[in-house]
């Protein structure tokens, strides 16, 4: 029988890390940005599969462009344990035969192109350990994944690590310094996390988890994504808002709203959420665009008025709504970003 510890176990490398192959390329261009100009960029390192930059979303042109600066993924694993509806990782691991089951690379490889990385010390930035799997699905082992690379990425002051997860499992964190290590943590409002987020810990859990680190000192981002717009949405997003708030003040906030890919929409098994979208845009389909702006202002406004809180921004938003919501989005700081 495979257990979820000996699926993840798999590939790693529980013992330290000797001598270590040849180092691998580190690869800089010019990178375009969002204000029109270029700037040199780590694009890679050695083929890519560990380290690179995030560049599928093109510098908008368009109103129904979507908005998403460039970032450095950190690929050390793929998948997830929880089964939400919408999970984008169920059409991009579509032809493997695990799916989105969790699985870790090779630790040989990961420790070496971080290595590279370090030494070539470009300019500070944060790596995103959690584009291609929730950063916490190998807490169970012994050392715990994220305890590894904490401590990897605390041998070295330029570069940090994001953490992006939904679960609540951060025993293994508090025990850590919170140095070069930013944690944040999805969160979306009860009735469409009780839906459509199967197995993922209730969004209260989640919120005490945040607070635990927080009190830590580790800096802590919320992403309050995907908002749908079921019935009753003002309520349930007004609650969570206030419940984030009686429990940490976020570093950030990141704001999204329902988006389906083809890919996603084709793979998913559950997909009684796709009759919210109506609109197209270069990043899948989405909410009608006042419908959007609607929740976007909304929740801006609740920030705003009863928090004093302007440290928010979208995800994967077109330019028409950043302009609509009088915002410029060359100025984004967003989730994955410094």
């Amino acid at each position: 029988m495979i257990t979820k510890k000996s699926l993840i176990q798999k590939r790693l490398n529980l013992d330290e890390v000797g001598e270590l192959e040849k180092m691998p390329q580190v690869f800089v261009d010019r990178v375009p940005t969002l204000n029109g100009k270029y700037e040199r960029r780590v694009v890679k390192v050695g083929d890519g599969s560990i380290i690179k930059l995030f560049d599928r979303t093109p510098v908008p042109k368009k109103e129904t462009d979507v908005v998403c600066p460039h970032f450095l993924e950190l690929k050390w694993a793929n998948g997830c344990y929880f089964n939400c509806a919408w999970c984008y990782l169920q059409g991009t691991f579509r032809f493997l035969e695990r799916g989105k089951r969790p699985f870790i690379k090779d630790w040989n490889k990961v420790t070496l192109h971080l290595k590279a990385l370090f030494e070539h010390n470009s300019r500070s930035e944060l790596l995103n350990a959690g584009e291609l799997s929730d950063s916490l699905i190998g807490e169970n082992l012994d050392p715990p994944a994220s305890e590894r690379l904490i401590k990897f990425f605390q041998s070295q002051n330029t570069y940090k690590i994001l953490l992006v997860t939904k679960s609540d499992k951060v025993e293994n964190l508090l025990r850590l310094e919170p140095e070069n290590v930013v944690v944040s943590f999805s969160i979306n409002a009860y009735p469409v996390a009780e839906k459509w987020e199967k197995g993922a810990p209730h969004p209260m859990k989640r919120i005490k988890a945040a607070k635990k680190l927080y009190e830590h000192g580790y800096p802590v981002r919320i992403r309050i994504d995907p908002m749908v717009p079921v019935s009753g949405w003002k309520d349930a997003y007004e609650k969570l808002v206030h419940e984030i708030f009686d429990n940490l003040r976020p570093e950030r906030i990141t704001l999204g709203t329902l988006r389906g890919l083809s890919t996603t929409i084709r793979c998913a098994k559950d997909t009684s959420w796709v009759k919210f979208l109506d609109e197209r845009s270069n990043w899948g389909l989405k909410p009608r665009f006042e419908v959007r702006r609607e929740m976007y202002n909304f929740i801006v406004d609740l920030l705003e008025r009863e928090y004093g809180y302007r440290d928010y921004a979208m995800c994967k938003e077109t330019v028409g709504m950043w302009k609509a919501l009088e915002l410029d989005y060359r100025k984004i700081k967003c989730n994955c970003l410094l």
